[in-house]
């Protein structure tokens, strides 16, 4: 697409409200476009619609309008959520006209460098955990995208010594075109929300795109021991920084034993190793997302980052919220809140982060899917299983399918809080003193909870609740 300027006096289609839609509504606005917002939802379920109106920008909601998309239309862009299986994408499709994501439009506007990550798990982690790095040198970090803050909102207000670090989803760079970040970071690909894209090859390829538009003078940092992303290495045009957890790589970032203890290294283009912290130094975080602390650590030295100032940062790293997240400990058995976890690859990451005994609390939206990549890792460490939700006939299959024991299928309560609450309170009546609660349900949370954070917070005050 071109500069948002380029479609003054021209129609542009927002297809879509949220965030992003009226986020992009507003820029288009304001660069002079005849702006057209459409979302099928009804008008008192879009109250940012009075707002945009207020601005003479035209919104329909309720229905897709047949005439909406026309050959007079210059932009489509459409909220990262809505499928292109949706009509009026088609028909813009059918009549060629571009459709794009509003990290596209923002990329337009920006003049910061940009630093972008995606991949199935671990996003949000790295994001906020690399703009606490960046932090920590005075590089202003502003961060963005799929974590919440739409691009178009904050690309407007950033100044020359602002770094844009954007958390970016498949769903996201599917609609991109000229996107182009400094540096790029693909931390893993777990084929994910295929009802979306229909197909592994286009989730992954969507997932490439975020290296389409790179050159020699910019930086794609790679999870090496990901088979999918190392496919990928010999088509990206930029210099690659690799991480690996299992292997010593020539160039990049991996874990190496040294006199009987577990060092991350950093080893550049000339083959000069560089040792940054030891993994018993970290924080607790940092040692159970390891992969995420090398990715991060990669990302650090693309940035030109000093090592022992990455290496204070991986040493002085909080959880974030909802992903193995602590929430307390009681009578000696501690509760861990993964409400992040909605798919079954992010589960299996959470239960490899405890020795512990754990009753594990799974299950949510049903997307179609069997669950029986977790049968392996159920056992031996997973002790009994609360299943809830959509899926919970599915979970009960697989944790008997791994020999497990006690199972518990929780029936909906007509207020979904009550439901955990009850999980929560059958978990701990199975537990002893130094087992592990963990909340990571390996699905979505849509069939009882409006998000993942809801359904973390409502499990964490119910964990609470149980010991008022």
């Amino acid at each position: 697409m071109k500069h948002p300027r380029d479609y003054c006096n021209k129609e542009v289609i927002i297809i879509g409200l949220a965030k992003s839609g009226v986020a992009s509504a507003k820029l288009f606005h304001n660069f002079g476009a005849i702006v057209k917002v459409n979302d099928k939802k009804e008008r008192d379920l879009c109250p940012e619609a009075e707002e945009l109106e207020a601005m003479g920008i035209s919104v329909v909601c309720g229905f897709h309008s047949t005439n909406l998309i026309h050959p007079g239309v210059s932009l489509v862009v459409k909220n990262p959520g809505i499928p292109y299986s949706t009509s009026p994408v088609q028909k813009a499709l059918d009549l060629g006209i571009e459709i794009v994501s509003e990290v596209e439009v923002a990329f337009q506007i920006s003049h910061t460098p940009i630093i972008g990550i995606t991949g199935s798990n671990g996003k949000t982690t790295v994001t906020t955990w690399i703009g606490k790095l960046l932090e920590k040198v005075g590089m202003s970090p502003v961060i963005a995208g799929n974590i919440g803050v739409p691009l178009c909102e904050v690309a407007q207000q950033l100044t020359a010594r602002n770094t844009l670090v954007v958390e970016l989803s498949s769903f996201q760079l599917k609609g991109t075109v000229n996107f182009r970040p400094k540096v790029a970071l693909l931390l893993n690909i777990t084929p994910t929300h295929l009802d979306y894209h229909g197909s592994v090859e286009d989730y992954v390829s969507s997932k490439a795109k975020l290296f389409d538009n790179q050159t020699s003078e910019d930086i794609a940092v790679i999870n090496w021991d990901d088979s999918a992303c190392q496919s990928l290495i010999p088509h990206i045009k930029a210099k690659v920084i690799p991480f690996s957890v299992k292997e010593e790589l020539n160039t990049g970032v991996y874990l190496k034993e040294t006199n009987d203890r577990s060092c991350v290294i950093f080893r550049d283009h000339n083959g000069k190793e560089e040792q940054i912290v030891l993994v018993d130094d970290l924080c607790m975080p940092a040692k159970i997302y390891i992969e995420n602390t090398l990715a991060v650590t990669a990302v650090g030295k693309a940035a030109g980052i000093k090592s022992e100032i990455i290496a204070q940062v991986l040493c002085d790293l909080d959880a974030v919220e909802h992903r193995i997240e602590f929430v307390s400990e009681q009578n000696g058995i501690s509760f861990y809140n993964d409400s992040k976890a909605t798919n079954p690859a992010a589960t299996i990451k959470a239960l490899h982060s405890f020795d512990a005994p754990i009753v594990l609390i799974a299950g949510g939206l049903e997307r179609n899917m069997e669950y029986f990549e977790l049968i392996p890792h159920l056992k031996n460490k997973v002790k009994a299983v609360i299943a809830i939700g959509e899926t919970k006939n599915k979970i009960e299959h697989i944790a008997q399918e791994a020999a497990i024991r006690n199972i518990v299928l929780i029936e909906n309560e007509p207020v979904a809080a009550d439901t955990m609450t009850k999980a929560v309170q059958f978990a701990t009546d199975l537990t002893e003193v130094g087992d592990i609660i963990l909340l990571s349900p390996a699905c979505a949370s849509w069939d009882m909870f409006a998000t993942f954070e809801e359904r973390g917070q409502i499990f964490k005050q119910a964990v609470l609740g149980l010991y008022k």
